[in-house]
């Protein structure tokens, strides 16, 4: 029983952390530079997962612009098609980084990898509370008969 409360602590304190965090996140000041990129390169990857039962796809988008005369990878690019060859779009520099849009940026700031990392941490928490619980409550039941 000491696992089940000592899992259910940890997953109070994920649970928290995810929520504290997601203010800063949201409301955190964005250092990049809105810029005029050229498309160099587009294009989409397809994936396919197969089970014995499912099949599913899941597409990537490589898409490469030049900025000052370097080629970057757009990072958070959501399609292709967008992302004509010769097209001039708008991209945010950051980090040394180029991305699609403002979320990227967003998302990849530190308070961002911490917040991620506690909504993981408390789904996965939260399954492993569950199922040392049902074992405990089972163990319970079973030296009771």
């Amino acid at each position: 029983m000491k696992k089940v409360y000592a899992c259910g602590i940890i997953t109070i304190i994920c649970i928290v952390a995810t929520v504290l965090l997601r203010g800063p996140m949201v409301n955190a000041e964005l250092d990049y530079t809105e810029v005029k990129a050229t498309v160099v390169s587009s294009d989409t990857r397809t994936t396919t997962i197969r089970t014995e039962t499912t099949r599913s796809t899941m597409n990537s988008y490589e898409v490469y612009v030049r900025y000052n005369g370097d080629v970057y990878k757009l990072k958070n690019a959501h399609d292709s098609y967008s992302y004509r060859e010769g097209a001039t779009v708008t991209a945010y520099l950051s980090g040394g980084k180029l991305y699609a849009n403002v979320e990227g940026v967003r998302t990849s700031t530190p308070v961002a990898y911490a917040y991620f990392t506690a909504l993981i941490g408390s789904f996965i928490m939260l399954l492993v509370t569950l199922c040392l619980w049902a074992n405990a409550a089972q163990a319970k039941r079973r030296a009771n008969k």
